[in-house]
């Protein structure tokens, strides 16, 4: 007798950062599924991009008002995933933020792309402007923000008249199931807002599918999803990190730089894209700078045992501890001095490191050259401003970028001359000040494509059409010699 066999569901296991425990398995999306919910959500767009601009913004705000009730179940869920503290618990009240300022946004970004007149080479042909959404916006997210970075795409792209469909990193998954109970509560949007889960293969499958990619990552990952972009000839947006730098001159108040710099490098556990990673400090007070510093970072607290009360937490992403440590033994092996931190400490399972300080570095360690994304510090003393502006556009990656000095105009001279998208003067940690402004580009390989941020980044997601009207007579062939002769 024959024994029937019965495939087993694949299936992924979720690790909890806290307890180093897989505690949830998800299914993984095949790809006939991926395929399905695509040709689902690309038959659903057109009605919704008819809705009109108004309309949209009616059906999300009355997603507004769903996210609002499960505010705080949804950065529970962010910080299970994460392991983190502060932005995390924020995250349902971020994502409130993100669409009741589209709310606002998106009609006056719609108007701005309104054109309407008379050719100025063609007097008798009159011209006007259409826009029209790509049918289907993949979004494929990270695990360091899993819900702020995938929302900074599919939120915009869902006013822009676009389907959405979203692929979390399989590393922090959880979070997505709790949006989208919020999502199921406007019909319309479910319609054409739609999610998928798995690994990698599963974000290859969306790029098969997708008119246009949204990808936040690593660099050769987002190599991987450039190439097969273009193989398809559809557009795509990346980021891809940063190895930001911060600049330090003598001028500067050393407590306020010092307050200023350890935020912004271990904020998250350092695992932000535009993270400080390389600070450069004036010779002549490096040594006080990196006193403060170092005082400082002792009395930053681990979450490890109240999830709440701590500064940082574990590293979200086991493997990259390893990254951690191996930048670290790489710097101290080239003859860098580990002054505070350094070892990475399992407690109940979580990986966690404590604000690590270096000094004695330089540009052949690992540690200044690739991005780290962990709580570390290495500090390098420079000779003058040219020096410094040098060291600091030594870099393939071109994100954002800090100066703090002795007063702004002092700061923005020196910020003017960096390689970078977003320039934070007498400051660190400042990219949250860009939103609803307007949008910077990257530099080097942190990212390629338009402006994710500000109400031009609407744009992405809408493909322009013009519309050419001829009120005077035709042009005859037979009595078109005259052409290009001056007359």
């Amino acid at each position: 007798m024959a024994s029937a066999t019965v495939a087993r569901e694949a299936l992924l296991d979720v690790r909890n950062p806290r307890t180093g425990e897989v505690d949830l398995r998800l299914p993984i999306s095949s790809r006939v599924e991926v395929a399905d919910k695509a040709a689902r959500l690309r038959a659903a767009q057109p009605a919704w991009e008819a809705m009109g601009v108004g309309g949209r913004c009616a059906a999300m705000a009355r997603w507004l008002g769903a996210v609002r009730a499960r505010a705080a179940d949804i950065g529970e869920a962010d910080a299970v995933d994460t392991g983190g503290c502060h932005t995390s618990y924020l995250q349902g009240f971020i994502t409130m933020r993100n669409v009741a300022g589209w709310l606002e946004d998106a009609p006056k970004a719609f108007e701005s792309l309104k054109w309407e007149g008379v050719s100025i080479s063609m007097p008798t042909v009159a011209v006007e402007s259409q826009v029209v959404a790509y049918p289907l916006v993949g979004v494929i997210s990270p695990w360091n923000a899993p819900l702020m970075l995938a929302l900074l795409d599919a939120v915009p792209a869902l006013f822009a008249g676009s389907a959405v469909l979203l692929k979390p990193s399989e590393v922090t998954p959880r979070v997505i199931e709790t949006l989208f109970a919020t999502v199921r509560e406007v019909p319309e949007l479910a319609a054409v807002f739609d999610y998928v889960t798995g690994p990698g293969e599963v974000g290859q499958a969306v790029i098969a599918e997708a008119d246009t990619i949204c990808f936040t990552g690593s660099v050769p990952t987002g190599r991987k999803v450039a190439v097969a972009c273009a193989e398809r000839l559809i557009p795509c947006n990346l980021e891809l990190g940063g190895k930001d730098p911060c600049i330090v001159t003598a001028s500067a108040d050393l407590n306020r730089a010092a307050t200023a710099v350890l935020r912004g490098a271990v904020y998250a556990t350092g695992q932000v894209c535009y993270s400080i990673e390389r600070v450069y400090v004036d010779k002549s007070v490096h040594d006080a700078f990196v006193a403060k510093l170092v005082e400082k970072a002792r009395a930053v607290r681990l979450n490890s045992d109240n999830p709440r009360a701590g500064h940082i937490g574990p590293f979200t992403f086991a493997p990259q501890a390893e990254i951690v440590k191996r930048h670290l033994a790489d710097a101290v092996a080239k003859g860098a001095t580990i002054v505070t931190g350094g070892e990475i400490e399992d407690i109940g399972g979580g990986l966690y490191l404590r604000p690590t300080i270096l000094t004695g570095v330089n540009h052949d360690m690992l540690i200044m050259q690739d991005e780290t994304f962990g709580p570390c510090i290495p500090v390098m003393a420079y000779r003058d401003t040219e020096e410094a502006i040098r060291l600091a556009n030594d870099t393939s990656f071109g994100l954002t970028a800090s100066v703090i000095a002795g007063d702004a105009e002092e700061a923005r001279a020196i910020g003017r001359r960096i390689n970078a998208g977003g320039i934070f003067l007498q400051d660190t940690f400042l990219t949250f000040a860009k939103l609803r402004t307007f949008g910077s580009d990257s530099f080097g390989w942190s990212g390629y494509g338009s402006p994710r941020i500000g109400p031009e980044s609407l744009r992405r997601f809408l493909r322009r059409k013009s519309l050419l009207t001829q009120t005077g007579p035709v042009a005859d062939i037979q009595n078109d010699h005259h052409l290009g002769q001056g007359r």
